[in-house]
């Protein structure tokens, strides 16, 4: 049986480091996909620019979506995850330092699964991690394929 991934699209490397601590530290053994803008996280989800001839049937369990990115933000690539037939039921959760009540909205208009801010504290965030894992990618029964 094959690892599901899980594809975090994260531009700060301390918090990517944070996210990889955070999967050794609970045991995590899914493959940690890390794309660094919204751009590249549609290349990697579409098969386009360096991630062509990525086999797109392979789909990641669970979309982690920081929302303030280069190139192309956060809600801009939900928007368009959302209305592609091949990705629009992907679990998608805002993992986010924002605490304006206008991206909490937007994010849940645009489709999010789940929205959730980043603990600045490093115990309380592998809480977090351990407890997305669990849902997401154990407990959580995935869309049929379209």
């Amino acid at each position: 049986m094959q690892k599901k991934a899980i594809l975090l699209v994260e531009d700060n490397p301390s918090d990517v480091g944070l996210t990889k601590r955070a999967f050794e530290r609970h045991r995590i053994h899914n493959d940690l996909v890390v794309v660094e803008d919204g751009q590249e996280a549609l290349d990697y989800l579409f098969g386009a620019a360096a991630y062509s001839g990525r086999d797109t049937g392979l789909m990641p369990a669970v979309i982690l979506l920081d929302l303030k990115l280069p190139r192309l933000d956060g809600l801009a690539v939900l928007k368009r995850i959302r209305a592609h037939d091949l990705t629009k039921r992907l679990p998608v959760v805002i993992l986010t330092s924002s605490r304006e009540e206008q991206d909490v909205a937007m994010s849940y208009d645009l489709g999010a699964n789940s929205y959730i801010r980043k603990p600045v504290d490093f115990h309380q965030f592998a809480e977090a991690v351990r407890a997305l894992d669990l849902y997401w990618v154990v407990l959580n029964e995935p869309p049929p394929p379209k």
